[in-house]
């Protein structure tokens, strides 16, 4: 299983999670938003960042975060999109170096919402 951990008022983020639900066809994926109160008690082994600016997500206990999150995603969806994890070829720092210029722009760029996505009633099996 794996635990998505998202910034629940990025529109960028929220669309993230929209496709991955979709993809997700073996329904290996949980989401939780950062600014989810229950955070802490429902995920007490993992350090969270002081700021919202990566997506973190857990797997074995393990935390993964910027490009290293998104590829270990991209490698649970089926073909084709499981191919984008080859980016793993690129070295981290160019890779996190490209995630950060996003990251610090995506409310610019892409929107924030007023509140937190609310899962619909068929995803809420999917949500923390």
């Amino acid at each position: 299983m794996v635990t998505v951990i998202f910034d629940g008022v990025c529109s960028l983020c929220n669309s993230s999670v929209d496709f991955l639900i979709r993809h997700d066809v073996r329904r290996t994926m949980r989401f939780v938003s950062f600014q989810d109160g229950r955070l802490p008690m429902l995920l007490p082994d993992v350090i969270l960042p002081s700021s919202i600016d990566t997506i973190l997500v857990v797997v074995d206990g393990k935390v993964l975060d910027r490009s290293n999150a998104v590829l270990h995603l991209a490698a649970e969806l089926p073909f084709p999109w499981k191919l984008l994890a080859a980016a793993r070829i690129v070295p981290r720092p160019l890779r996190d170096g490209i995630y950060k210029v996003i990251a610090a722009h995506r409310y610019r760029w892409f929107g924030k919402k007023p509140s937190c996505r609310i899962p619909l009633p068929h995803e809420r099996d999917r949500f923390l």
